[in-house]
Parts: C-alpha cells; structure tokens; sequence
C-alpha cells in the first residue's frame, strides 16, 4: 500500500489501522489534558497553577516580542521584494522557457468573484502567451457553474496560450468533496489534454494552484520564475507568497478583518522561519514534482498543505517551500449578516484546524518508513507540527480563562495567600507589557491596507486600527475554540468533509 495517499485510519486494516487511529487520538488527548490537568489542580493544588501561569505568561510576553520583531522582519522584506522590478530581473536569466500552469478550482461563486482573479492573471505583467489556465468546476454545482465557466472563456479565454474547462465529476469512489479532488481532477486533464498531447517539457512548467478569490499583484509571475531559476534544488521545492485579505477589506465586519490579519501576519512571520513553512491556500510548485507524487490527494481536506508533507516525505525529507515574500489578495470571510459572518469564519477556521490530520499523517509515515527517512528532520518537522496545532488550541485558553480558575476553584486557603493576590497583577502586568504586539499589529495592518475607497472617511482608517482591542476575544472565539473542536473531532473519528468558505463582496 503508497502510505503517503493515507487519509484516514479507515483506510487501513489491522494494526496500521491501530496505530493510526492512535495517532489520531494524540494531539487532542494532549491538547484536551493540557486544559483538564490544569482545571483540576486548579481545585486541588491552585498554588501550582498559580506558578505555571506566572511562568507561562512570561514565555508569552517573550513569544509576543519575539514574533513582533519577526513580523517587523518580514513586513520590510516584503515591501523590498515588491519594489523589484522582476521583469527586470528575469531578463537577466533564461526565462523564456517557462510556462505558468495555474488552476482554479470554481464551485458555487459568482462571476463578481471569479473575473477579477483572471484580470490579475492579465495585469500581472507576464505574457499570457506562456500561461495555461484551467478553471476546474465541480459537477456537483449544476449547469449554471458550468455557464459561468463558458462566460470566463468567451471573455478571456483567447488571451492565455491555452485555457481549459475541466468537470469533476460527483461520487467518485474514494473521494472527499473537495478542492483537493476537483484540482487533481483538473491536473490530470490537462496532462492528457493539453502538456502531453502538445509535447510540453514537464522541467519547464510551473503550476499555481489559486482559490479562486485569489488575485495576484503585478509581477508576481515574474518574481515565481526569478526565484525557481536562481536557488538551489528548484525542483524539490514549492514556493508561498504571503496572503493578504484585501479583495473586500473594507466591507467585511471587525472581527473577520482581525482574524483574516492575524492569518496574514502569521505566515508572514513564517517566511522568516523557512524551517517551519508548509505551504498554505494559494501556492505555486514545480510541475515535475506534482506529477512525481500522483497530484494532490483525493481522500483528505487539508490539500495545501498535505502536499507538501506528501513532497517531503517522497523526496525522503529532501523537499521545501521557498518563501517568496510577495502578496497575492484574498477575501475576508463576509456574509450578508454579522451573524452568518461569524458563523462562517468559525467554520473556515475549524477546516483549518483540520489541518492537524497531518500529524498523524507524518508519524505513521516514519514508523512505516524510517529506514528511508532522515529522522532528526522528521522528528524536528513533527514537533514543530504537533507544538503548533497544541498552541493554537491552547495557549489563548491558558491566558484567557484557566489563568481564573486557580481563584475561583482554589477555595479559601488559597484567596487568603499573597500569592492569590499577586496572580492577577502579575497576570495583568505582563500581559499590559504584551499589547505592545498588538500595537505593532496594528501598525502594520493599517499600512498594508490598500487605497481606502473614496466613500469612506478618514474615521473608517481610525476603526480599522482600533478594532485591533477585540483580538483577545478573536483569538479565543476563531483561533482556540474551533482548533479544539478539530483536534476532539479526529479524536474521536468524527472525520470532517471539506466545508466551502462563501465568498460576498
């Protein structure tokens, strides 16, 4: 059996079986005991607790000031990159050669979503005559997806070298409903159709694999190709630009913008950190290495990054993302009400804590094939993973609310120690010391934004950096409690399908 197509523990038998659904269990057992443990010595040994959380605060207040000077980091880098002329550069470099793939997988989105995304493709700079497009549409959305997939093409699809309509067909045995099907779908398509019928010289092809709110900044074609040509190893690597949700920024509510920010900044402060960057949503990779692993998986939700878990584990660990410190814009998550608006951000985030079947994913794929596999990279990768998703879940639950406990379940004897009386002005010291992340955040947020629309005032400028107060309620709200409840569902086998983010403008 290829263990690196595995899914799901349900697709194995016997003792693979065993493991893997232990493995599952593993990050919401330590996640969910992390939280328990704490809970109960908060009642029987609150003295305790009351160390841990003055200790852990301090290990917060030292990764806040270390991510913030790493957000600093990668916000300068940016701005660098996108005042490159890249055209420029690639002149200077045989690039001639090199054709764009990119996919779009469509389902139910209007064509108010889906125009602007290939008028980026069209300003982007680089000639169209080098760039394949597919628009990749589920079967599953009816005819009137299909329709306006023909209006795409009537209107722009003679200006790319070729563009193709691919249908996914439903039901496909094996299958989840989802991107990573329907782009599979797509790939295979165009291999057939159009790159090995035509003769293509897979070394020369370059594929991006957009959401279809994804709309590129100029240059961002040029900048993909200068960096494929000029590192090392091109072909073992993908490459991540850094997604910034700007398609609708002005329009979607507060606490949307301040989670879609918070994603921002964080792969941001990733491109620093190249050893712990997976790749993530919109991203491009070398189309050798697509084909080298069978195209993305059909049996699981978190597509983007699994493959490249899957590329790393094919190339026994000799396999990367290249940051590329350049933008491509996206949408805020925004429904017509405040209220479906927070309901649908929880359920985008919940999918993306999803993205912890990885962890089980990466291990049993070591204990299947460590002979193969350099373990001191392997088991760097699967802590980082594994302290990454057990973070998420936890941490803001930590500071938020079991930092409480030790006063409210420590009884009498407790509230009556100095220490009970120093915890929360300790607990508030530190964490006053900490909003100086949140300032920069802040900052930075308020110059990445783009040109304020002319019906706004300067007042909406004063909102957007003053909704930044809300982000302790957001991180808990839309970070901790739908990981959570991600890590708890694989815990206990209740597998998630692949939830449709709705896109409104």
């Amino acid at each position: 059996m290829d263990y690196l197509k595995i899914g799901k523990a349900t697709e194995l038998t016997g003792n693979d079986r065993k493991i893997y659904r232990f493995l599952e269990i593993l990050p919401g057992f330590l996640s969910l005991g992390t939280l328990l443990l704490l809970l109960i010595l908060s009642y029987f040994k609150p003295v305790w607790v009351a160390y841990f959380i003055i200790a852990f605060n301090v290990y917060w207040l030292l990764l806040v000031i270390y991510l913030g000077i790493l957000l600093i980091a990668a916000y300068l880098e940016m701005k660098k990159k996108m005042a490159v002329d890249w055209r420029v550069e690639c002149q200077k470099l045989p690039w001639n050669d090199i054709y764009h793939l990119v996919i779009f997988p469509i389902y139910n989105e209007g064509l108010e979503i889906i125009k602007p995304s290939f008028l980026g493709l069209l300003n982007d700079g680089y000639p169209t005559g080098k760039m394949i497009v597919v628009l990749a549409v589920e079967a599953r959305a009816g005819e009137d997806a299909l329709e306006r997939a023909k209006i795409i093409e009537q209107e722009y699809g003679k200006k790319f070298k070729r563009f193709l309509i691919t249908v996914h067909p439903d039901n496909i045995a094996g299958e989840i409903r989802g991107k990573g099907s329907n782009q599979a779908w797509a790939a295979k398509e165009v291999q057939k159709i159009i790159i090995d019928k035509e003769g293509y010289n897979y070394d020369n092809i370059l594929v991006s694999i957009f959401d279809i709110d994804t709309i590129v900044f100029p240059g961002y074609f040029f900048c993909l190709t200068h960096k494929f040509l000029t590192v090392a190893d091109p072909y073992n690597a993908s490459y991540q630009p850094i997604p910034v949700y700007h398609n609708n920024i002005w329009r979607a509510h507060f606490f949307a913008q301040v989670a879609a920010a918070s994603n921002t900044f964080w792969q941001m402060m990733q491109q620093i950190r190249q050893e712990k960057l997976a790749t993530y949503s919109s991203h491009s990779m070398t189309w050798k290495a697509l084909v080298a692993v069978g195209f993305w998986s059909t049996n699981m939700v978190s597509e983007d990054s699994r493959i490249f878990w899957h590329c790393f584990c094919h190339y026994k660990g000799n396999y990367r993302v290249e940051p590329l410190y350049f933008p491509v814009s996206m949408d805020v998550c925004m429904d017509e009400s405040m209220w479906q608006t927070m309901r649908n951000l929880y359920k985008q985030q919940r999918r993306w804590g999803w993205g912890v079947e990885n962890v089980p994913y990466l291990i049993f794929n070591v204990i299947k094939n460590h002979k193969k596999l350099p373990m001191k990279k392997m088991a760097s990768r699967i802590f980082v993973q594994l302290y990454g998703f057990h973070s998420w879940a936890t941490n803001a639950l930590i500071i938020g609310v079991i930092g409480w406990m030790p006063m409210i379940l420590g009884g009498d004897k407790f509230n009556s120690m100095v220490l009970s009386s120093n915890l929360p002005v300790a607990t508030r010291v530190l964490m006053t010391v900490a909003m100086v992340g949140l300032i920069f955040s802040a900052i930075i947020s308020t110059l990445l934004l783009p040109k304020r629309p002319a019906h706004y005032g300067f007042g909406k400028n004063v909102v957007m950096f003053l909704q930044w107060v809300t982000l302790p309620f957001s991180i808990i709200i839309f970070g901790s409690i739908p990981c959570l409840e991600s890590q708890i569902r694989l815990m206990f086998g209740k597998y998630m399908g692949f939830w449709v983010t709705p896109k409104k403008r």
